[in-house]
């Protein structure tokens, strides 16, 4: 059974954690290295170090033993959980189980060329009004339009991606039009026939379409049951903007979702090799990159 033990000021910013066990007396020290980012690195490191000692901690414990404010504490426990290192329970966090802590499919891919695909949803949503109608697939990239809308956005958002729905839920304005159906738990989307159905009802300026893998003959997507929204989707739209990263140029996937025909736009966060740039331009497809917007001036 583990006892708390006390905290002492050992210095101006540093401080002494004392704990006890069933193996004897431990002693810890939090010394907190110079600047705020080195501070609340070294904090939450001895925040999870007293967790592992005692499988639960309450948040004005954390807040009297490391002599931080609630607020601070807080702020520091909801971040430990958002990371999945811990789990948030009523009035503080306990230590996470192994389900908890493993990352799903979805969160995996949204952890891959992170800087990649924040710099594709900047020139995606470059693209969009403040008053579009647009239409926000499920996918990583995709989300990343939807983080990076034009705060003076107010139009309507159409999509069968959760995460979207979540993140844009907390924006003061714009409308979002939610696709029912079936959780398509990979991608975290709603698939089957009830959002196919009531995608003929609707009509989108803009389509922001991602994939799991490109080559010279078109975009493929990994799984079947994702085809038919994504078909749906394309429908619907005045125009198909394509957001991959470069990594989609050399991976393989199963099913073929359309060819380059289909496609108007390509965002991508790397300059295309020349062949494959005028293959596209055969097409018709516009390609946008960090590199032609700069040249620009976008």
């Amino acid at each position: 059974m583990v006892r708390w033990g006390s905290l002492r000021a050992v210095g101006e910013r540093s401080c002494s954690i004392d704990w006890s066990g069933s193996d004897g007396r431990r002693e810890g020290t939090y010394v907190a290295e110079s600047g705020p980012r080195r501070d609340t690195a070294a904090r939450r490191a001895t925040i999870l170090e007293l967790l592992s000692a005692t499988g639960y901690l309450r948040t004005s414990e954390v807040a009297e033993r490391l002599a931080i404010s609630p607020m601070t504490a807080r702020r520091d426990l909801k971040r430990l959980a958002d990371e999945g290192v811990a789990a948030s329970v009523r009035g503080g966090i306990r230590i996470a189980s192994v389900e908890e802590q493993a990352p799903t499919e979805y969160e995996r891919r949204l952890g891959a060329e992170t800087g990649a695909k924040t710099v594709i949803g900047l020139i995606g949503a470059g693209l969009i009004s403040a008053h579009d109608v647009i239409a926000l697939d499920a996918g990583t990239t995709a989300y990343q339009v939807a983080r990076n809308l034009p705060a003076e956005f107010e139009g309507i958002v159409v999509t069968h991606s959760i995460p979207v729905m979540h993140l844009l839920a907390e924006r003061p304005s714009g409308r979002v039009i939610a696709l029912g159906g079936e959780l398509f738990r990979p991608s975290k989307a709603l698939v089957g026939s009830i959002p196919v159905a009531n995608l003929q009802h609707l009509r989108v300026s803009t389509l922001f379409l991602g994939v799991a893998g490109i080559d010279s003959d078109g975009v493929f997507v990994a799984a079947d049951s994702e085809w038919g929204v994504k078909q749906a989707l394309m429908d619907i739209a005045d125009r198909v903007v394509l957001v991959a990263d470069h990594s989609k140029l050399t991976t393989r996937a199963p099913v073929l979702l359309c060819d380059w025909s289909r496609i108007d736009t390509f965002v991508c966060d790397r300059a295309l090799k020349a062949e494959f740039t005028a293959r596209l331009a055969t097409s018709g497809v516009q390609v946008l990159t960090p590199a032609q917007q700069t040249a620009t001036g976008a």
